[in-house]
């Protein structure tokens, strides 16, 4: 992942249900992850820059690629 030698130093925080964080402690335990900030921020980053892929201006449509 690009930029993996960058300092991280804005804190971002959000709030989940009981049964969210549960669910990734759980998952956490199960895959032996023991760093869950990396984790964290490794999973959300990878969902944003495959949507960016998705999203990204092509030169053709999706029907005219699809010939």
């Amino acid at each position: 992942m690009a930029g993996n030698d960058k300092i991280r130093d804005v804190r971002v925080s959000f709030l989940l249900n009981k049964d969210e964080a549960e669910c990734i402690e759980r998952y956490l335990a199960k895959y032996r992850i023991s760093n869950k900030s990396r984790w964290m921020t490794e999973t959300l980053m990878t969902a944003v820059f495959q949507n960016m892929g998705r999203d990204y201006p092509t030169l053709f449509d999706e029907q005219e690629m699809r010939r």
